[in-house]
């Protein structure tokens, strides 16, 4: 054929060659450190890593399987070992705003060494206090203003008796307290008798009386003042005795913590409120009445295990006590309690309990000094979860706050613990998309998120990357304790790794594809028996990968063999071309050929693309159709109007079609109806074109050429079918093994074209033809012939438009 020649087997498929590769089998090669191709990357992780100014969190863009989250870890692993190791972080009671729990920061490793010894001190004054409130000092002392107390009231009461009884009168202690009654010969008078007394006598008892009424009055006036005094003194006994009970334990704490002074404060509030409580420690029914347990906490202590001692718990909400260097947490769950910390409640008695111990840390508290990996799509579904850590990001500290609560779900007593500030590296992980959505949509991602951290997901196929590709699958190999890769499977994986890439000159940075390549081959290693895998066993896990998927092809190409879905692969037909497509099922991809007709005639310059027009077209399908209306417009209707009607279809397509790599075979058709050349079956067509008629590269290449293949093959090779596609698609050739022996053998042929008029010759076996010095195509060319059509077309529209301008012309006289 003019001009074109089949590709040769080695632009089919380019091959690795085992024989560069130095070593016997991968358990010879170094295991690799880090990821391939990815040096923008590592870049990109060295400048976000190391910044450390607020705003630069970091975004792993890239497809899932890429390597992005090892990646990310194993080079943390190396940056975090020397980097300090951050403070501890606590939570403890706040003896002056209960429902307020204090945060206390402490060197790693002393949170845990300050709860166990608030436990032991808390043990030993429950036994040291009720030991000192036995001692015969503090009874004594006790008694002494017991006594002092009641030596008071009774001298008081004493001199008001006996002041009464020189006027007959007696102080009686009645069921609603102390009273006065007249007497005589030593009985209490009943209001009979003293109604019968002299009105003189009676008149002398009132105003007596009265004015010793007011003397009791004034006594028992004086009673709480008398007990609050005593109350104040047994108080200050008791602070004498508790200070020496604890003295001894609290001078041990404040030398061990002298340091910190955060802490020192604590521990003086915890003093002064044991020397204010002390009773709370003697066992039950000692002591004096005190307020309710339950009246300094927001939600009481009874109920609570350990009960009013749950005060003096330290609860250690991040402890890096034997850590080495900064954290390095990834939150698999990262919704909002789990990244911010919650609040636990307990139900009791119909009421929902909480304090200070049941706060719980999030991821945020776990990374704070180091860094937080979480997954984008994970935060960005999980509700409220995106906007807290914002807040959490833009405030610099660590607020617990339930959902409940904030969103006014529920109304219950709960606390408020303070903030903890919040220092750690966020980075993100996800696709791409979510990346440019974010800084599109959310103002404040451009604000936390500065650094991107692209992952490319192919890299050059040079020797010295295929040296690295075969340490990868060592170091995989490696650590999955799998058998050894010799080197000729090596170079399949190579191959492999080139057609995931769908280009002979990249190979794919998938790793988590080629990592299941590589385990499936050591499974059929095993299934043959052998110690080392081979290229044999690549190629059989290869195919069995696609066995499993291929279910629909098989369906499809089914249905064509029976003839219940129309495809000719021999003979020729006017206006009818083999177009390719590509169906992706999942991770499956394959190709099928697809019927396109035109037909032309006689109208107003349309070309009606009927997927278009039943809403089966896609927005890109639709212009591929338009573009080579305007080829057609350009080439042929320059001093003449095009005067057609063309319908262009998909036959047999039920479905949706997008994509412009039709463009081509529907041109070819249209031209092939309009010269009403044929144009041979045996051939299909991909490649989208543009108004010049340039064939231009389209996606899917191998799938579609094998797809084709698979078809011819079933009905019989003959050595005339084959595939034509755009020229600058060839370096994306990796063709499966068997394609490129039916190339090498003749049996079937790929032809590479650059334009139209050279895919033409090609389909009709008639030259396209060029316009010569007088303006015209030569005769009998494809282009001549459709220059004659649709000329033919023009006149006839014009000698039908005649008669109606006739008539036009002989009304308006």
């Amino acid at each position: 054929m003019p001009g074109i020649e089949p590709l040769p087997p080695d632009q089919a498929r380019r091959c690795c060659d085992a024989d560069q590769f130095d070593f016997e089998t991968t358990a010879e090669l170094e295991p690799l450190q880090h990821s391939i191709g990815q040096e923008r990357a590592l870049e990109a992780l060295h400048f976000g890593i190391g910044i450390q100014h607020r705003g630069f969190n970091m975004y792993l863009l890239g497809p899932s399987g890429t390597g992005k989250h090892t990646t990310a870890c194993l080079y943390l692993a190396k940056r975090v070992a020397a980097a300090p190791v951050p403070d501890d972080w606590c939570y403890v009671h706040n003896f002056d705003k209960p429902n307020r729990p204090r945060a206390l920061r402490l060197p790693a490793g002393r949170a845990i060494r300050l709860r166990q010894g608030m436990e032991r001190f808390v043990r030993e004054l429950r036994a040291a206090i009720p030991a000192a409130f036995s001692s015969d000092n503090y009874r004594a002392r006790r008694e002494a203003i017991e006594a002092e107390f009641k030596g008071q009231q009774d001298a008081a009461l004493k001199a008001l008796r006996a002041r009464a009884e020189e006027k007959g009168i007696a102080l009686v202690r009645t069921p609603a307290g102390l009273a006065l009654a007249p007497v005589r010969d030593g009985e209490v008078l009943s209001q009979e008798e003293f109604a019968a007394l002299e009105s003189e006598e009676r008149s002398r008892l009132e105003a007596e009386l009265e004015a010793l009424q007011g003397e009791l009055e004034g006594i028992l006036g004086q009673l709480p003042k008398w007990v609050a005094d005593k109350q104040a003194k047994l108080r200050k006994l008791h602070r004498e005795i508790s200070r020496y009970a604890v003295g001894h334990q609290m001078d041990l704490l404040f030398k061990r913590y002298e340091d910190l002074p955060a802490v020192i404060g604590y521990l003086k509030s915890v003093q002064e409120d044991i020397l204010e409580n002390a009773e709370k420690f003697l066992p039950s029914g000692e002591g004096e009445e005190t307020e309710s347990e339950e009246s300094d906490t927001p939600s009481g202590t009874a109920a609570f295990p350990g009960g009013y001692f749950r005060r003096y718990n330290v609860n250690v909400l991040v402890d890096h006590g034997g850590s080495e260097g900064a954290p390095v947490v990834y939150e698999d769950n990262p919704t909002h309690n789990d990244l911010l910390g919650r609040i636990e409640h307990l139900a009791h008695m119909g009421a929902l309990l909480t304090d200070f111990n049941l706060i719980r840390p999030g991821a945020l508290h776990r990374s704070n000094g180091g860094y937080l990996l979480l997954d984008a799509h994970k935060v960005l579904t999980q509700p409220y979860a995106w906007e807290s850590l914002k807040r959490a990001l833009r405030a610099g500290e660590i607020r617990i706050q339930s959902l409940a609560e904030s969103v006014s779900v529920i109304s219950t007593v709960t606390i408020d613990p303070e903030p903890i500030p919040l220092k750690v590296k966020i980075i993100l992980v996800g696709e791409r998309h979510l990346y440019y959505l974010l800084d599109a949509l959310d103002p404040d991602f451009a604000e936390l998120f500065k650094v991107p951290v692209d992952f490319a997901d192919r890299l050059e196929r040079t020797p010295d990357n295929a040296h690295l590709y075969a340490r990868m699958v060592g170091t995989l190999v490696r650590n999955d304790k799998l058998r050894p890769f010799d080197r000729a499977a090596v170079s399949r994986v190579v191959e492999h790794a080139a057609r995931l890439a769908e280009d002979a000159e990249k190979l794919s940075t998938h790793v988590a594809s080629l990592a299941d390549l590589v385990r499936e081959a050591d499974f059929w290693a095993g299934e043959a028996g052998r110690g080392v895998v081979t290229r044999a066993d690549v190629v059989r896990a290869v195919e069995a990968s696609i066995r499993r998927a291929d279910r629909a092809r098989e369906r499809v190409h089914e249905q064509i063999h029976r003839g219940t879905v129309l495809i000719e692969t021999r003979g020729a037909r006017v206006g009818q071309v083999n177009g390719l497509s590509v169906l992706s099922l999942g991770k499956y991809a394959f190709g099928q050929p697809s019927r396109i007709t035109a037909r032309v005639r006689l109208g107003k310059g349309e070309v009606v693309d009927i997927e278009r027009e039943v809403a089966l077209g896609g927005p890109t399908h639709s212009k591929g159709v338009l573009i080579l209306a305007g080829f057609l417009g350009g080439r042929f209707a320059g001093e003449h109007p095009l005067a057609l009607s063309a319908s262009l279809v998909f036959e047999q397509s039920y479905g949706g079609v997008d994509g412009d790599s039709a463009s081509s075979a529907e041109l070819y058709a249209l031209l092939s109806a309009l010269a009403e050349v044929p144009v041979r079956q045996a051939l299909a067509v991909t490649g989208s074109i543009n108004q010049h008629g340039q064939v231009q590269a389209i996606g899917g290449v191998n799938e579609k050429i094998e797809g084709f293949f698979d078809i011819c093959r079933a009905g019989g090779l003959t050595g005339e079918q084959g595939v034509l596609i755009p020229a600058s698609n060839v370096k994306h050739l990796m063709l499966r093994e068997d394609v490129v022996e039916a190339i090498e053998a003749g049996r079937f042929r790929v032809l590479p074209v650059e334009h139209v008029d050279q895919g033409i010759e090609l389909l009709t076996g008639v030259a396209a033809g060029e316009r010569g010095a007088d303006g015209a195509f030569p005769e009998g060319s494809i282009n001549g012939r459709a220059e004659a059509r649709l000329r033919r077309l023009a006149e006839r529209a014009r000698q039908f438009a005649a008669p109606s301008e006739t008539k036009a012309g002989d009304g308006s006289g």
